[in-house]
C-alpha cells in the first residue's frame, strides 16, 4: 500500500491506469458525500453502489457490500478482487480500488455497551455512465436493432474472454441484465462478479449444495443438482440474448427460476413473421442477424448441457465465421 499522503488524494491516472490499489475507507467516504442517497446508483443483493467524484471531477462507481448478501462479505470481497486483479478487457468492467479495513467501535449488546471489530470492505470500478443494461432494453425503448446487436457481441466477447483467455477459466454464475452495465457509446460490460468461481481446466464440472443466484436466469443442472460448469453461463446468456434480442422481459418468478415459460413463448411465436412484423424497417442483413440471435439463444437454454454451445462456437457464429 501507498504511503496515507498517496493514497489520500490519488490521481485519475493512479486509479485507472495501474492495478487496483487499497484506498482508505475514509477518502471513499469523502468522495460519495458519506454515502449520500443523493450519490446512490443502485442496489442489490451483495450491497449499494455509489457515484463517488475524484478531485478532479473523475467519478468511479463505489460498491458497499452489505451484511445482507447471499455469501458472506469476506466470500464476495475476495471473489471479487482476487478474480478481477489483473482481469483486462474492453467488455469486463475494471476494479479500480478497494478497501477492506477492521476498525474497533463501541454497540450495544443485551443492554451492554462492549467494544466489537467492524469490517469496511468496499470496492472501486469505473464509472459506467448509462447505468445498467435492463434500463435500456425492454419497452419501451429506443434501442434500435444496431445498438442490440453490438452489446450481444460485446456481452459474448466478454464471457469468451471469462471462459478462454484466462489461465483458468472463469465462471461469472450471475449473468442477468442488471449485471451488464453500459458506457456512453452503449459498450457493455460485465460486472459483479460476487459468485464467480476460478475452474480448473482438469475439471468438466463440480458440485455445490449452497445453489445460489438471480431467479429466471439459473441454469436447471445447477438449480436442482448444484452441477457448475462453464455452461451454467451459457445458459444464463442464452437468456440474456433472448432478452436483448425480443425487447420480452423476463419475469423472475420463483416459480420459474430458469424461465421456460419465457423461453417456450419464443420457441413458440418469435417466427420469421413475427419478426417481420415487429421489426419492420430491417434490412436482409439486420434481418438475418435477429434470426441468428434468436436460434443462439435457444441453443443455450436447451435443458441438457451437453446441447447448448460453447462460447466458441457462439461468437464465431455472431461473427459469420459459420
Amino acid at each position: 500500500m501507498d504511503d496515507a499522503g498517496s493514497c489520500s488524494k490519488p490521481e485519475t491516472s493512479f486509479l485507472l491506469e495501474s492495478l487496483p490499489k487499497e484506498l482508505p475507507a475514509e477518502f471513499l467516504k469523502e468522495i460519495t458525500d458519506g454515502f449520500s442517497p443523493d450519490r446512490e446508483l443502485g442496489k442489490g443483493v451483495f450491497g449499494t453502489v455509489y457515484r463517488g467524484t475524484l478531485k478532479d471531477g473523475t467519478e468511479i462507481a463505489v460498491k458497499k457490500i452489505g451484511s445482507g448478501s447471499p455469501v458472506t462479505p469476506d466470500k464476495q470481497f475476495q471473489n471479487e478482487v482476487g478474480n478481477l486483479m489483473a482481469v483486462r478487457h474492453d467488455n469486463i468492467v475494471k476494479l479500480v480500488g478497494f478497501c477492506y479495513e477492521t476498525k474497533r467501535t463501541v454497540v450495544e449488546h443485551n443492554g451492554r455497551y462492549i467494544l466489537a471489530d467492524t469490517v469496511e470492505s468496499l470496492l472501486c470500478y469505473e464509472y459506467m455512465k448509462m447505468g445498467s443494461l435492463d434500463k435500456h432494453i425492454f419497452a419501451p425503448s429506443t434501442l434500435d436493432w444496431a445498438t442490440r446487436f453490438k452489446i450481444i457481441k460485446g456481452i459474448c466477447q466478454g464471457l469468451h474472454f471469462l471462459h478462454k483467455g484466462m489461465d483458468k477459466p472463469m465462471l461469472h454464475m450471475d449473468l442477468k441484465p442488471d449485471n451488464i452495465l453500459l458506457d456512453e457509446n452503449m459498450a457493455p460490460k460485465i460486472a459483479d462478479f460476487g459468485l464467480s468461481r476460478l475452474f480448473g481446466t482438469e475439471q468438466t464440472r463440480m458440485h455445490t449444495l449452497n445453489v445460489v443466484g438471480a431467479h429466471g436466469y439459473m441454469a436447471p443442472e445447477y438449480l436442482y443438482r448444484g452441477e457448475i460448469s462453464t455452461q451454467l453461463d451459457i445458459y444464463s446468456l442464452g437468456l440474456l440474448i433472448i432478452e436483448i434480442t425480443t425487447g420480452e422481459r423476463n419475469q423472475r418468478s420463483k416459480d420459474d427460476m430458469s424461465a421456460r415459460n419465457l423461453v417456450e413463448n419464443v420457441r413458440q411465436n418469435w417466427t420469421i413473421e413475427y419478426i417481420v412484423s415487429k421489426y419492420s424497417s430491417l434490412d436482409a442483413n439486420s434481418l438475418q442477424q435477429l434470426k441468428v440471435c434468436i436460434e443462439i439463444g435457444l441453443e443455450c437454454v436447451e435443458i441438457d448441457r451437453k446441447k447448448r454451445p460453447s462460447i466458441e462456437h457462439i461468437v464465431n457464429k455472431l461473427d459469420g465465421r459459420l
